[in-house]
């Protein structure tokens, strides 16, 4: 078994994949997201769009709040976004305004993804990554709407 770094991709994804349990447990569509600047998490969260009533309430929007709001700044060029499931439009384009400086998916969402609408929404200096523990994060995704088919 191969040993993560503290600082690797794999782990924060890990840790995003965790707040997507958490919203799986409460009965969200199980998405998480973690920022991370230098190394540190500074912000993460969870879908939480049906115990808010609220439908930006997005894990990526959640955090993107944090992180600015720990930062100071609305600007989050210097931060990475890891997130468990590509993000829709509407956050996309929020990123786009954040200016992040990478975002890391994990699985695509070949229905409602940003990709799907517009390949273009997100800031043109924002790297974009996918495929980190991909097969963890479908999974979940997977397992949620199972389990709401099977209920």
């Amino acid at each position: 078994m191969t040993e993560l770094s503290v600082f690797s991709e794999e782990h924060f994804m890990k840790q995003a994949l965790v707040e997507a349990q958490a919203a799986f447990d409460e009965g969200e569509i199980p998405v998480g997201a973690i920022v991370v600047c230098e190394n540190r998490i500074i912000a993460k969260d969870h879908n939480r769009v049906e115990r808010l009533g609220d439908a930006t309430a997005h894990a990526e929007m959640l955090a993107i709040t944090a992180a600015q709001n720990n930062l100071g700044s609305k600007y989050l060029n210097e931060c990475t976004l890891y997130v468990t499931l590509e993000p829709c439009s509407m956050c996309a384009g929020a990123l786009f305004w954040t200016q992040i400086g990478k975002l890391v998916i994990g699985a695509k969402d070949t229905e409602r993804g940003f990709r799907v609408f517009n390949k273009k929404i997100v800031h043109p200096k924002t790297g974009v990554k996918e495929g980190v523990l991909a097969s963890e994060c479908e999974e979940m995704i997977k397992g949620f709407f199972k389990r709401l088919r099977n209920s």
